[in-house]
């Protein structure tokens, strides 16, 4: 049979409607954070305009020599209403017209559209972080200010953040359901008809989901790397701790007292995860919320707050007798310290 079926249908109106959604709302983002902006400066990409802190941001990437940023400079925000247009009434008329060719057709250009828009984009960062002017009033050599195409990236004292928003999940819900589509449609998703629940799949593409977004603590590299409240060199590999923003940044500590410090002065910001080395290892994270703690002076750790975590309570048990103290939970810890 020529026609595509009833579900695919569906998810062609699906994956139009989507695309007409995301013309009006925000494609992409870039979030810059800093210690003079705590509260972070934001680019807002939409189908065709720039918005958020643009004004900010010209003013400040004058004087490192980057070029300031202007929606009439930038074709594609003429032309991707457009297209964005097309491809929603191709796929309706796909969906009307039920045939596999055509849409196949739909399917596969807009699959290469998307990968020609992400080198698009990556030719405008490169671009935008290299072409610099030569005479800036801040020159560092050597430096480039290309932000990343996705994730995270250090930029001189700024954190520079990239991301999809809105309209680009729905760009990038819209191809993942059409390549679901095109897979039942040739016969390669045949062996999945006879699955019945669909909660389990949807349970399954979230927690994939999860952790493709988690991110993990990272090893902090001892007698190399700072510490972000006192800046002193991180070089025992007991007391140290790290915590990870909601952007995925991530600060790292030589004594859990210093991260206590930092994130109470920092309490408008979220953080995702915050890790402690364990004790009676060397250099080993663990999660904070899940390590039991003692306090105590014996212990004097790189700045005073002489408190030691452990990944079990067994560890934490086998010190208490000769220190005289006792175990705390974070919670417990929190209010005893302060």
């Amino acid at each position: 049979m020529n026609k595509v079926s009833t579900a695919t249908r569906i998810t062609l109106v699906v994956g139009a409607i989507m695309l007409g959604i995301s013309i009006f709302v925000p494609i992409w983002r870039i979030a810059l954070d800093a210690p003079q902006y705590p509260e972070g400066l934001t680019i807002f990409i939409y189908a065709d305009k720039l918005g958020g802190d643009i004004d900010i941001i010209n003013g400040l990437n004058h004087y490192i020599g980057m070029q300031t940023l202007h929606t009439e400079n930038f074709i594609e925000f003429t032309v991707l209403p457009y297209i964005f247009s097309c491809f929603a009434l191709l796929m309706l008329i796909s969906a009307l017209v039920r045939r596999k060719g055509l849409f196949y057709f739909s399917f596969i250009s807009f699959a290469i559209f998307g990968i020609l828009a992400m080198v698009d984009f990556w030719r405008w960062e490169y671009n935008y972080g290299h072409n610099l002017d030569p005479k800036a009033a801040i020159i560092v050599p050597g430096m480039a200010y290309q932000p990343p195409l996705i994730g995270y990236k250090q930029l001189l004292n700024f954190g520079a953040f990239s991301i999809p928003d809105v309209g680009g999940w729905l760009i990038v819900a819209t191809g993942i359901f059409l390549l679901a589509a095109f897979l039942f449609e040739i016969g390669a998703l045949e062996r999945f008809r006879k699955i019945k629940n669909t909660a389990i799949v949807v349970s399954g593409l979230s927690l994939l989901l999860q952790s493709c977004n988690s991110v993990g603590p990272d090893p902090i590299k001892l007698n190399k790397e700072n510490c972000a409240f006192c800046q002193m060199t991180i070089s025992d590999g007991r007391f140290a701790a790290e915590l990870i923003t909601e952007k995925g940044r991530i600060y790292k500590f030589d004594d859990l007292s210093c991260m206590m410090h930092y994130s109470k002065g920092n309490n408008h910001r979220t953080y995702k995860d915050k890790f402690v080395n364990d004790y009676s290892e060397v250099n080993t994270l663990i999660n904070l919320k899940d390590a039991y703690f003692i306090h105590s002076i014996h212990f004097r750790s790189p700045m005073g707050g002489n408190i030691a975590a452990f990944a079990t309570k067994d560890l934490a048990e086998n010190f208490t007798p000769d220190l005289n103290t006792k175990i705390f939970s974070w919670e417990k810890l929190n209010y005893y310290v302060e």
